[in-house]
């Protein structure tokens, strides 16, 4: 892979650049396919991460209401934190599911096919979750949690490759940035319907649960009108022709020969490597700190803690002292908080890069962990420390964005196998957190916050150290900016572009 790395930014080098392809706008066509499927998909995510947080206590009623009608007696407090805390979890577990089926459907279905077959499973739980208290079952809403985070996983890698491939590079970051915005808005509209006298009470919880399917419904009826990934239909389905007309369509003008020849010369080396399997993926030499480097920043995302707040923001806010009936406005406001960072974020990727956004949500995360373990261990002594600790979580909740590095570090032959690495590492640590959180803040109590700092300084640590700026980078540069670290020597000339590997595997070509 590196020699072929090699000789396509050799052939790039030798032609000169148009400027196009360092001046492309953003169309119509490629803003409102960004919209629909990041409001269909990601969307979907963040509503689903927050929307249990709010009728927690009136799900557990039903949960022990529907146990009393069943075996006479209430259930012990410890198997009602377990259906609980599986309720919460099982999200993340079926994301784990999800994301171990990114890879075989982006290369069977493409990736704008595999968003509209991913809807069968939102709509089908957002049935299940809607009709749970009617047929008196909280098995229902364990099992449409499942099945809604099998939605959650593809949708979390599928988009942002889906976007990374339609995006001109000038354009990949600030769009990469879109599904998460999305994510945030979705978390954001679940607390704000979770408000007691709108749906987050013992009659409206049921409808709030069910709502994650309108998005999947329009999204259904929306994106097949716009392209498949002009990549996707070249590279991998071999319709040039296709492609051409999804580029035409996306960048707004006729000429994309430009763009075109690029994709032909991936293409080129592509039939000669194969697709990429995991097992593949695994033992490229030339791939190697490209995976640990994924792996890191989706792991130290996800124990950094972050979704713990969303999954009980309600609870954290009450060990914190915040008064009962001003929670919920207060998790309120930590949503909007998150939104209008995401924002900035999409202006901040494309004019600092993305490795100086990764350090900085990785600092803050590091910080206000540290800080929110010394206002609540201080909350009782000091009368205005559960302020100093709304601003912590506030704060916390800027977390790092991880998405746009993992579609930019990998070609496309090695991108599914990539996004369902890092998404099943990524859902594996959410679901952990999920779980073990409750069990932790009862044994720990304030100091829980203190394992999570230490994750967000290592990988702050990490990323400083290994992960490289891909800020208008083509796939092909990123390549090669890896080589050297990879104990992968690229040599380019005017004639043969050697390439050799350092050390015992070190081979003459």
């Amino acid at each position: 892979m590196g020699e072929a790395c090699g000789e396509e930014r050799g052939e790039l080098l030798r032609r000169p650049y148009t400027r196009t392809e360092f001046n492309r706008r953003l169309t119509a066509v490629l803003a409102l396919a960004t919209l629909i499927s990041a409001f269909g998909s990601s969307f979907q995510y963040g509503y689903n991460v927050a929307v249990i947080n709010s009728p927690a206590p009136f799900m557990q009623q039903f949960y022990n209401t529907t146990y009393v009608e069943r075996y006479g007696q209430p259930m012990e407090e410890n198997f009602l934190t377990l259906l609980w805390s599986l309720s919460v979890s099982m999200y993340p577990l079926g994301g784990f599911f999800g994301s171990l089926m990114v890879a075989p459907l982006v290369n069977k279905l493409g990736r704008k096919g595999t968003l509209l077959f991913n809807n069968v499973f939102s709509i089908v739980p957002a049935v299940m979750m809607g009709v749970s208290e009617i047929a008196k079952s909280y098995e229902i809403v364990i099992v449409a949690r499942f099945i809604v985070g099998i939605c959650a996983g593809l949708s979390s890698n599928v988009v942002p490759m889906y976007l990374g491939e339609l995006a001109p590079k000038n354009l990949r970051g600030a769009l990469g940035i879109i599904p998460q915005l999305f994510i945030t808005i979705g978390i954001l509209c679940a607390q704000v319907l979770g408000i007691r006298h709108i749906l987050g009470n013992s009659t409206g919880w049921t409808l709030m649960l069910g709502l994650t399917g309108i998005p999947a419904v329009l999204e259904l009826l929306l994106l097949p009108f716009f392209p498949e990934s002009p990549r996707y239909m070249l590279i991998q389905r071999g319709d040039e022709e296709t492609a051409q007309r999804a580029l035409q369509r996306l960048r707004g003008w006729e000429d994309v020969e430009e763009e075109l020849s690029e994709m032909r010369l991936e293409d080129q080396s592509e039939k000669a490597e194969g697709r990429l399997s995991v097992l593949n993926l695994l033992s490229q030499p030339s791939l190697r700190w490209q995976l640990v480097s994924i792996v890191v920043m989706n792991m130290g995302q996800q124990l950094s803690g972050v979704n713990a707040i969303y999954y009980y923001a309600d609870s954290i806010y009450a060990s914190a002292g915040v008064k009962q009936n001003d929670i919920q406005y207060v998790t309120v406001g930590t949503g909007a908080v998150n939104v209008f960072m995401t924002i900035a974020a999409v202006f901040i990727v494309e004019a600092s890069g993305r490795r100086l956004l990764l350090l900085i949500g990785f600092g803050i995360c590091c910080t206000a962990c540290v800080l929110l373990t010394a206002a609540l261990s201080l909350q009782n002594s000091v009368f205005w420390m559960p302020y100093i600790s709304i601003i912590c979580v506030i704060i916390y909740v800027v977390g790092p964005i991880p998405y746009v590095v993992t579609t930019e570090m990998f070609r496309q032959s090695a991108r599914p196998a990539a996004f369902m690495v890092a998404g099943s590492v990524h859902w594996l640590s959410n679901f952990t957190v999920g779980l073990v959180f409750p069990f932790m803040e009862r044994g720990l109590g304030p100091y829980s916050f203190i394992i999570f700092s230490i994750i967000c300084l290592l990988t702050l640590v990490y990323i400083w150290l290994v992960v490289p700026e891909t800020k208008s980078k083509t796939f092909l540069e990123i390549c090669q900016m890896f080589a050297s670290r990879n104990n992968v020597e690229i040599k380019l000339g005017d004639g043969d572009l050697p390439l050799k590997e350092k050390g015992p595997r070190a081979t003459a070509l």
